[in-house]
């Protein structure tokens, strides 16, 4: 027989699979959709709240959370979108010797970067994988919120970190980006041409990505 703690897992996990599947519920479908008292759901849902795998709307409904949304984003990246990046960026590294990584977006006009190949170079950037950064203010960012210009890509320095400067562009499953591609650089190593040759590296790396996904 199952201990209490168990029990109350599988209580609580189902009750966050019924919120999911349903995309919002009230306490008392709640509570009948997984034949539990109505205390019991609400001390469970309480919980799931608090740790923001659920939260409230205005009308006092259960949605899910910015938690469950994030796992959710990390599970389809982790199984799919790494793999299906990691020869482009192993390929970016061979072309450029500068650290490669792959970013998707994150809950609050944030990004969060899921995969890096490491450069070459003796000094290279630091890995920043599980990092969350600001949409405003990272070349990646940028990028993930549609927000190059007609050269295809998004250049920032000292965005996330000082002496840093980032290239991005986006990777896309149709018409919709789904990540971004980049490179991560000391400051001191770029000059306006080599931000040029690693932009179009990322561009070409970025377009075979495309047209490999719209040919699935």
């Amino acid at each position: 027989m199952a201990d209490s703690t168990t029990r109350t897992a599988e209580r609580a996990l189902t009750l966050l699979r019924v919120v999911c599947e349903r995309g919002f519920v009230t306490l008392g479908d709640a509570a009948k959709s997984t034949d539990l008292s109505p205390s019991t759901a609400l001390r469970l849902l309480r919980t799931l709240e608090s740790t923001s795998f659920v939260r409230r709307d205005g009308a006092g409904a259960y949605r899910p959370g910015v938690a469950i949304v994030q796992l959710g984003v990390l599970a389809l990246s982790h199984e799919s979108l790494v793999a299906v990046c990691q020869e482009a960026m192993n390929r970016v590294v061979e072309q450029t010797g500068e650290s490669a990584y792959l970013s998707v977006p994150a809950p609050g006009r944030q990004g969060l970067y899921i995969a890096i190949v490491e450069g070459t170079h003796s000094v290279r950037h630091a890995n920043w994988v599980g990092r969350r950064f600001p949409a405003e203010s990272s070349a990646s960012g940028r990028v993930l919120d549609g927000a190059t210009d007609a050269s295809g890509y998004c250049v920032v320095s000292d965005g996330v970190e000082h002496d840093v400067t980032a290239i991005a562009v986006p990777v896309r499953v149709g018409d919709r980006v789904v990540g971004a591609l980049s490179v991560v650089v000391p400051s001191y190593r770029v000059t306006p041409n080599s931000i040029e040759q690693m932009a179009q590296v990322l561009l070409a790396e970025g377009r075979a990505l495309y047209r490999d996904e719209a040919s699935v």
